[in-house]
């Protein structure tokens, strides 16, 4: 077994009225909300892709399928969850998290320390290895135009001795 492994996820939804803002296992006060089959958690969805592909476990729609009705309106953080469980039964920890999300609006950084505290209990580690940044796409694509967002996010993981 290799002692780290490194994993890259990335996720995208519609914004669209008539739904919560959930982002980073919180809700934020905003107009219009992420469009999905589960809460459309865009950061938390990536964050599980990238702690999967780190160990060649394939992604989220594989393990937690749209077409399957337990999922409806699902709550990321259980996904994630469930996703780091998969992490642990393979012998591996979380060392470090890396992520941006790609928003015009609403501003998301006074919501970046509560998004880590969230994550970091869910990955059973500490604040400090868990870095979220926030960033724009200048108003020049859909995102651009605040009709979606984007999240990315690197994990590197460390077998567990």
């Amino acid at each position: 077994m290799l002692p780290f492994r490194i994993g890259f996820g990335y996720d995208t939804h519609k914004l669209v009225e008539g739904r919560d803002l959930i982002l980073g296992g919180i809700r934020i006060d905003y107009e219009r909300g992420l469009l999905g089959h589960s809460d459309a958690d865009v950061l938390l969805h990536a964050i599980c892709d990238a702690l999967l592909g780190a160990l060649n476990l394939r992604d989220i729609g594989f393990h937690f399928p749209d077409t399957d009705p337990r999922y409806h309106n699902a709550d990321s953080k259980v996904l994630l969850r469930d996703t780091y469980a998969l992490v642990k039964a393979k012998g591996y920890r979380l060392g470090n998290l890396d992520s941006t999300v790609i928003a015009e609006q609403p501003k998301l950084n006074p919501h970046i320390p509560a998004m880590q505290a969230v994550i970091a209990e869910l990955l059973e580690t500490d604040v400090e290895v868990i870095s979220i940044k926030a960033t724009t796409h200048e108003k020049t694509d859909a995102v651009g135009r605040g009709e979606s967002m984007i999240a990315q996010a690197v994990a590197l993981l460390m077998k567990v001795e």
